[in-house]
């Protein structure tokens, strides 16, 4: 008994059973042939397969994610399939959140806000100086006659 086909052989019998089959279909239908698990499945030509509307996650789920990922109590694989992301996404959302931890006991940061407080008086001086600066450039140029009337 011969156990080794050869792939020529295996090819001419897909290529019979395809033919058989699709006959079925009629000459002026266009299907192509795919091998799934021993199987012959047609799908037409050009069809492809539905995508995954793009998720945006809220950052509260990729810290929850991430904190599950640094306890360690299961793998990524387990987490990627409780949370139904992949798991490159686990391992980075893990990766971001260890990275940006310092940033949390960093002097300063806390409930205040990041910017600092805002000078009103020297801003309504600034505003003054820069009105003058203005006047006196506009009168000078309308006198040596290079002012445009259009601006």
């Amino acid at each position: 008994m011969q156990r080794w086909v050869g792939l020529g052989v295996i090819a001419d019998n897909l290529i019979n059973i395809g033919q058989k089959w699709l006959h079925n279909f009629g000459r002026h239908d266009k299907w192509n042939l795919c091998l799934t698990a021993g199987t012959v499945v047609a799908r037409e030509s050009g069809a492809t397969m539905s995508k995954r509307p793009r998720r945006n996650h809220s950052p509260a789920f990729k810290a929850k994610v991430a904190l599950a990922a640094i306890k360690g109590d299961r793998t990524v694989a387990q987490l990627a399939g409780q949370f139904d992301v992949h798991p490159n996404q686990v391992t980075s959302w893990k990766v971001q959140l260890e990275g940006g931890a310092v940033d949390v006991f960093w002097p300063g940061s806390g409930s205040k806000s990041a910017t600092p407080p805002v000078d009103v008086k020297e801003l309504h001086a600034k505003i003054g100086e820069l009105t003058l600066e203005n006047d006196f450039l506009e009168g000078a140029l309308s006198k040596a006659g290079l002012l445009n009337a259009r601006r």
